[in-house]
């Protein structure tokens, strides 16, 4: 398997994986963002972690924006909607899969 598979497969993984959580929760709380968003700070745990993951994905955008020009990486704006809707678990593979086919 090749590093750009890996990369590949990592960002199904990561996509996957965190949808079957916040589908888990969007079934049984329905489609409640604000909720969704009060959840992740409910405890010391959930919001250390959370905060964690945030603070790692803003330094993530700059790190692959600044690749990203350095390195002639096409399309790199597609680490934003994936952060987004799923988080730092697709960016990440995302973008080095990208990089990959440079």
């Amino acid at each position: 398997m090749s590093v750009r598979n890996f990369y590949l497969a990592m960002a199904i993984v990561g996509t996957v994986v965190p949808w079957w959580f916040f589908g888990s929760f969007f079934t049984l709380n329905g489609f409640d963002i604000p909720l969704f968003l009060h959840s992740l700070f409910a405890n010391g745990a959930a919001g250390g972690f959370s905060a964690d993951v945030l603070i790692t994905i803003v330094v993530f955008w700059v790190w692959s924006w600044r690749d990203a020009a350095g390195n002639g990486v096409a399309r790199w704006w597609l680490v934003l909607p994936a952060s987004f809707f799923v988080g730092l678990s697709l960016a990440l593979p995302l973008y080095l899969s990208l990089r990959e086919r440079r």
